[in-house]
């Protein structure tokens, strides 16, 4: 549940696990691949099925605009549903608004799949969507003929207007961004002739996955710049298929770092994504000194997965990548939880896109972090972590940790507070709904002491 639909907080307080971490456990199915199941399952002319689907308030919003605009979506239960499609331009205009919540994927998304259908709908979110600029995709889906009428730098609610003959164009990213990419590849689809999309820097490809694995024909080309221009043929006819999604790697960072930062822990996670334009977070943390191992590796629905097991480690400061962003790009407000846990300094730059997320995450986890105990230095486009090379103090009795409605926050604290000494409050832990639904109860389950604040 979001603020959007529920506006009393639930303060939440970890405090520093009474033993090591221990057990075997599954996170919640990837929620890049699970928006993208139900989108592509509407565009497809008959019966999809999906397992694994991530049942987060984020996903949920996706699944209503499907049915809004004339699919059938079904949940069968225990994260299996059935996706029954109108095919590729086979959308309908939505009787009424369509409220994405908190879900800036969904969003981008389904404005994608809005602006090159023959109608208008109209988007909205709660407070922290509303807040987040979507002049990103207004401006590529205005080349192919939508209009959008709203609030100035294209922010919620916003209207889009739909053109009856989309036109196929070619666009460079300005910035990495999968959600942009997406968004154009979508419209793209109801357009004759190529779409093309050129980015910069290789973003998560789980659009092009799937769009193969549904029938269209998409062919991808690496610039001598390390970029890549994607190419996709309009109007396919898309098959229902099956759809197996993995469990989400931004998700499983949380427990990833509580093992790594809790005293003597050490957890399996089942069925993770390895998605090599996912997993920037792992090769960080490993840069770092962490103590991972894989095992059954294999490949499900296109992507390829395994079970880690994570032992507690000694970090290390490193400088990452600053072209490593784009893959882990979510994952950095933990990073930082681990960076504060590390001995030395760790350094990020090149990640301004933190500032446009549900939050400025590079400001909000600064301030938490500060109020912590933590040695730090805030860039523009970066931070400066110094590390003791132990948790830090936590949060004086009292003290609360302002999430600014961001699920990643949440949950990055509340592992922190699970070595701090003082542990870790924060004001509202009902946007961990969002991504990572039943955090606090696996997090229990391994070992961990979280609970309601008083």
């Amino acid at each position: 549940m979001t603020a959007s639909s529920d506006q009393t907080a639930r303060p939440f307080r970890s405090r520093p696990a009474a033993k090591a971490l221990a057990g075997t456990a599954k996170v919640p199915g990837d929620k890049s691949i699970s928006h993208r199941s139900l989108i592509f399952g509407a565009l497809s002319v008959g019966e999809t099925r999906v397992s694994g689907l991530l049942e987060g308030e984020d996903v949920l919003r996706t699944a209503t605009a499907m049915r809004a605009m004339g699919a059938e979506v079904e949940r069968l239960g225990d994260g299996n549903w059935k996706v029954w499609g109108v095919g590729v331009g086979g959308l309908s205009e939505p009787a009424d608004v369509l409220d994405m919540g908190n879900a800036g994927t969904g969003a981008r998304l389904v404005m994608g799949l809005v602006a090159s259908h023959d109608f208008s709908a109209t988007f909205t979110g709660d407070a922290s969507l509303r807040r987040r600029p979507m002049g990103r995709v207004v401006e590529p889906l205005t080349r192919i003929g939508a209009r959008f009428v709203g609030r100035s730098g294209g922010r919620l609610p916003l209207t889009v207007v739909g053109t009856a003959h989309p036109l196929p164009i070619e666009y460079e990213l300005p910035v990495a961004s999968a959600q942009v990419k997406t968004a154009v590849l979508l419209a793209g689809l109801n357009a004759p002739g190529i779409t093309t999309v050129i980015e910069p820097e290789p973003t998560r490809d789980h659009t092009e996955n799937m769009l193969r694995h549904f029938g269209a024909s998409v062919e991808v080309e690496k610039t001598k710049t390390g970029g890549r221009i994607i190419r996709l043929a309009g109007q396919p006819e898309f098959r229902p298929t099956t759809i197996a999604v993995p469990g989400d790697p931004s998700s499983a960072a949380f427990p990833m770092v509580a093992a790594l930062i809790v005293q003597g822990s050490e957890i399996t996670l089942q069925n993770v994504g390895l998605n090599p334009l996912r997993t920037g977070l792992f090769t960080t943390l490993q840069d770092m000194g962490a103590d991972f191992s894989f095992a059954n590796t294999r490949s499900e629905g296109g992507e390829p997965v395994a079970d880690i097991t994570i032992r507690q480690s000694a970090l290390k400061g490193i400088t990452v990548p600053e072209e490593r962003a784009p893959s882990m790009i979510d994952e950095y407000p933990i990073l930082f939880v681990a960076a504060a846990c590390a001995e030395g300094d760790t350094i990020v730059r090149g990640a301004k896109e933190l500032r446009v997320k549900e939050s400025d995450r590079l400001a909000v986890m600064a301030r938490g972090l500060k109020s912590c105990g933590v040695d730090l230095e805030e860039f523009e486009d970066g931070i400066i972590i110094r590390g003791k090379g132990k948790p830090p103090q936590g949060l004086a009795a009292g003290e609360v940790i302002a999430t600014e409605l961001d699920h990643r926050i949440a949950m990055s604290f509340l592992v922190l507070g699970m070595a701090a000494k003082d542990g870790v409050t924060i004001d509202d832990a009902r946007v961990m709904d969002t991504s990572f639904p039943g955090f606090a109860d696996l997090m229990r389950r391994l070992g961990g002491d979280l609970q309601l604040a008083n």
